[in-house]
């Protein structure tokens, strides 16, 4: 069974893994998505993440943006799909109750953020979020004037916790020091990315968010796919369909001589303990002691099973050690 973990001081509780449906309607079709958030309920898992940009049209806008590709990728043109066929999901069942549900804004102007609430909220089919987040922070417009349009949404009742996700230290401590300033409703949770490749979290941001007492729930835990062995180092022949086909931003980020070393690395450790690459990947972000609830990115109920294994694996701090000096020797 999966242990419920709390938020901060709200009183809400969230299963020690979150269900990531970021690639409904992008990579994942409607009828899978369904599945998959099935099965998860099923397994106790209760947060589900999404976001306002999170959808197969968007993703190939981003695509033609960036490359100047306009190539069909995506199983759906949908904008916003991941919302909506969360949305359709929750119609369909009688699961409102059970689960969390944590979308983001990409923010802007007060009116910005009302405006994606209304439509987050329209397109999930729901009165209320259960957590909001900023997707990052944006310098353009004052911290007091995003936090005082969240504060207020949270007093109107149609968000119940809000956080950041990518703030940097600097841009969530001067968040913080606002919220207690102005009275605001303070950020509860986080979302940073963490991996064995992206792991400087641990030295930039965790005792931020330990004195802070917020709730941390990372993304990326096996680097889209990167720490599960998908990717050979040729960016000519990334595999269609796959995180970085689709969004090739994230090739800079993970394709390195070093990075591909740190995968050979996991590979003989997980055969070694008999075990996948991505399960081993996922049990070591899973059992630092600040991390609250990964996010998965499931492609298939198999997956929700990788990620509940990580979780019953007996991780020692032995272990841990060496998979650190894999990444900080």
């Amino acid at each position: 069974m999966l242990e419920k973990r709390p938020i901060g001081k709200s009183g809400k509780t969230i299963s020690s893994i979150a269900l990531g449906c970021a690639n409904w309607g992008r990579d994942i079709d409607e009828e899978s998505a369904y599945r998959i958030m099935d099965y998860a309920l099923e397994k106790g898992i209760n947060l589900f993440d999404t976001a306002e940009v999170y959808g197969g049209g968007q993703s190939r806008q981003l695509r033609i943006d960036e490359m100047g590709l306009d190539e069909n990728q995506e199983v759906s043109a949908e904008m916003s799909s991941s919302e909506k066929i969360i949305g359709r999901w929750l119609q369909r069942t009688d699961a409102r109750d059970e689960i969390v549900l944590q979308t983001k804004t990409k923010g802007g102007p007060p009116e910005n953020i009302q405006n994606a609430l209304e439509g987050s909220l329209e397109r999930m089919k729901i009165d209320r979020v259960d957590i909001y987040l900023m997707h990052q922070s944006n310098p353009d417009i004052p911290i007091s004037e995003t936090l005082g349009a969240m504060d207020a949404e949270v007093k109107s009742g149609r968000i119940d916790i809000i956080g950041s996700s990518n703030y940097t230290a600097r841009e969530l401590s001067n968040a913080m020091a606002v919220s207690s300033s102005y009275g605001f409703r303070p950020f509860e949770i986080v979302q940073p990315e963490y991996n064995l490749i992206r792991w400087n979290s641990e030295e930039e941001l965790f005792p931020l968010y330990t004195n802070e007492g917020l709730a941390v729930t990372p993304y990326n835990p096996i680097g889209a796919g990167f720490l599960a062995g998908e990717y050979s180092n040729d960016r000519s022949n990334l595999p269609r369909g796959s995180r970085f086909a689709i969004l090739p931003g994230y090739i800079n980020r993970y394709f390195t001589k070093r990075n591909f070393q740190i995968v050979d690395r996991l590979k003989e450790k997980a055969k070694e303990l008999g075990v996948h690459m991505a399960t081993l990947a996922m049990a070591w972000v899973m059992n630092h002691p600040v991390v609250t609830a990964p996010i998965i990115g499931a492609k298939t109920t198999d997956h929700v099973d990788s990620a509940l294994s990580a979780y019953e694996m007996d991780f020692t701090p032995e272990l841990r050690s060496e998979m650190n000096s894999w990444v900080r020797g």
